[in-house]
């Protein structure tokens, strides 16, 4: 077939197809396990939390900074990190979490000084950001069918970490000397860090702009100021000038810090993005989830760990403890395909809604189901249902509003919510269990009213995050869009032969076309330039299958470069659009022939308000099996 100015084949070297199947089939688990691996680093040191005094020879109040400074640490680098994967390539700083967490986790395998702990301890939470960057690698490599279950999976891991890491961690810590659960992390760190460097594909799509270094720093600075009171409020007292002064510094620069984004040209967060409805909700709900996350992970251990003779413990051991706290995380962990069929037929704002449901069940269960072990699994078991499918939820609805370029930083942020919410409910539930307690043998011990206020507060936040998620825009299953043509033989003529028409893909502008791009299974790259043959910066490349459902899509950045993975079928059209620009839309043939592809898009100057006619051969969006959908967005 003759080829035109707009379309060249690179001689890059071929690579197989199998490997990169291989590649791309091992993508989900190792991202997984990568995600399980960082989450862990957040309940690592629960099983010796009490004993961290005397392991680290120094006061009570000190010891407690060993959890906050992983907690901070993450909260700061979510955002960050997610920006960064944006700009310089998700896998690269997906890579660079690891090795820090590795570091940190290796400084503190060697040290009992309280100082060099807390360094470490920062080390392995700034790990955190590992998923949101997993969750826009998905985004970027894997087609739609698969994207759903394994973005779940993604998001659910910092719970399954958290779950499955306590009994692990308590049985280390019960038998050998507690240096060891860093030594541990740290392996597992490096099997990680392994993985990912063979296995993980770097995804082309690059955002643009630079990195807002004073937005991070501002950040970073209000977000510092407001966990510190909110983790230390307790202990310093709530009405303490310190505690007050913190809080009120961290509202003043968070408000300096949100009018500066919203001047600056490349913003660490685009605060436009973040206000929209189904963004800021999403966020908001993200908040309670975290809050009714934690709160069954503070109160059940606590409750089976207290020796009988307080009346209420149930006397169980440490390792037994984390066990019956397994299924939390094992059930968050299978209910990523239970999500992915709830949200294929209703969307995730359903599965989100049934996840809060659930756990609200859970939670009012638990408040009597406190006298016996097997009890406890239960609660465990059904929470994690719940906060399985809520989770799983979160990444979808950001997903769904936000820029494919904006992926890290957008789930990044939806992070940070979620540890927002952790560390209130830690605040929150600590206060409530420290003013119930009782004093067994003179010693203050939690009573079972406060572990019942509990449940009865994580209970309120969920239905909060219900009544909130309520107002979430409907997201109900699009009709399927197919490109039909008289025949099978005109279908595939129009596929390879004439210029595809999608007039009403953006705003009625004119279309335009040429050969088919022919892509083999490495990834479709190339230029969109204007009709000087200049770059078109900022112009959107969208891969459109042939059930009308989006297969890729890319922002080119200011050379006007633009790279997709290109999944094997055929019926694919490639859509280029731009302000200013008539859209083009061509189609593309995506061969298994393992090599990869440059085709170049060539845009015409939109001519005002007029409207190209439908070249002939070209096929029609319709709803099947028949009906023509007028002003369709594609």
């Amino acid at each position: 077939m003759r080829r035109t100015t707009n379309e060249r084949i690179t001689g890059g070297s071929p690579g197989p197809h199998q490997e990169t199947k291989e590649r791309r089939g091992a993508l989900v688990p190792v991202l997984a396990f990568a995600g399980i691996t960082v989450a862990v680093m957040q309940t690592l040191l629960v099983p010796v939390i009490k004993d961290l005094p005397a392991l680290l020879h120094t006061a009570q109040s000190n010891a407690t900074w060993v959890m906050t400074a992983t907690l901070l640490a993450g909260a700061v680098s979510t955002p960050i990190m997610g920006r960064l994967g944006d700009l310089h390539g998700k896998r690269r700083m997906l890579l660079a979490s690891l090795t820090v967490m590795v570091i940190g986790s290796l400084v503190c395998a060697f040290t009992d000084d309280l100082v060099v702990m807390i360094v470490g301890r920062a080390l392995q939470g700034f790990a955190m950001g590992a998923i949101p960057l997993g969750i826009g690698i998905m985004r970027d490599e894997l087609p739609p069918e698969k994207l759903g279950s394994s973005m779940a999976l993604m998001s659910s891991s910092i719970g399954v970490g958290g779950g499955l890491g306590m009994p692990g961690a308590a049985l280390v810590a019960q038998h050998a000397d507690w240096h060891a659960l860093f030594l541990g992390s740290a392996g597992v760190g490096v099997v990680a860090l392994g993985l990912t460097f063979f296995l993980v594909p770097e995804p082309p799509l690059r955002a643009p702009g630079t990195f807002d270094h004073a937005g991070a720093a501002g950040l970073s600075l209000g977000l510092v100021c407001l966990l510190l009171p909110v983790t230390k409020g307790s202990e310093w007292g709530w009405t303490a000038p310190l505690t007050l002064g913190l809080i009120a510094g961290a509202l003043l620069i968070l408000v300096v810090w949100g009018l500066y984004e919203l001047r600056v040209a490349a913003p660490l967060v685009d605060l436009r993005t973040t206000a929209r409805r189904e963004v800021l909700l999403t966020n908001l709900v993200s908040i309670m989830v975290g809050i009714s996350f934690y709160a069954v992970s503070l109160v059940v251990p606590q409750l089976l760990q207290l020796p009988t003779s307080t009346g209420y413990g149930l006397g169980q051991s440490m390792v037994v403890a984390g066990l019956c706290m397994a299924p939390l995380g094992l059930t968050m962990m299978f209910t990523a395909p239970v999500y992915a069929r709830i949200a294929a037929r209703r969307g995730p704002k359903v599965s989100l809604m049934i996840g809060l449901l659930v756990i609200a069940v859970g939670y009012g269960a638990g408040t009597l189901l406190m006298e016996a072990a097997w009890q406890t699994v239960v609660v465990s078991a059904v929470l994690g249902a719940g906060i399985g499918l809520a989770y799983s939820s979160l990444p979808a609805l950001i997903i769904g509003a936000v820029d494919a370029s904006e992926t890290g930083a957008a789930n990044g942020l939806n992070t940070l919510m979620r540890s927002i919410g952790t560390s209130a409910s830690s605040a929150v539930i600590g206060m409530v269990l420290a003013n119930t307690s009782v004093h067994r043998g003179g010693v203050a011990v939690p009573s079972m009213e406060g572990f019942r206020t509990s449940f009865v507060i994580a209970t309120g936040a969920v239905l909060v995050g219900l009544v909130l998620a309520a107002f979430l825009p409907p997201q109900r299953p699009a009709p399927r869009l197919v490109l039909v043509a008289d025949s099978e033989s005109e279908a595939l003529l129009a596929e390879a032969e004439a210029l595809v028409a999608i007039e009403a893909v953006l705003h009625g502008g004119a279309s335009a076309g040429g050969p088919p791009a022919v892509a083999g299974s490495g990834d479709l790259r190339g230029r969109v330039l204007d009709g000087a043959g200049g770059p078109v910066a900022r112009a959107t490349v969208t891969l459109v299958d042939r059930q009308g459902r989006q297969a890729g899509r890319a922002v080119a950045d200011d050379e006007g470069r633009y790279a997709l993975a290109a999944a094997p079928g055929t019926g694919h059209v490639l859509v280029a659009t731009a302000a200013g620009y008539a859209p083009r839309a061509r189609p593309a043939v995506c061969a298994a022939n393992g090599r990869p592809v440059v085709a170049d898009l060539v845009l015409t100057a939109a001519p005002g308000q007029h409207r190209a006619g439908v070249p002939r051969g070209a096929g029609a969006v319709r709803t099947a099996p028949e009906a023509p959908v007028p002003e369709r967005r594609v």
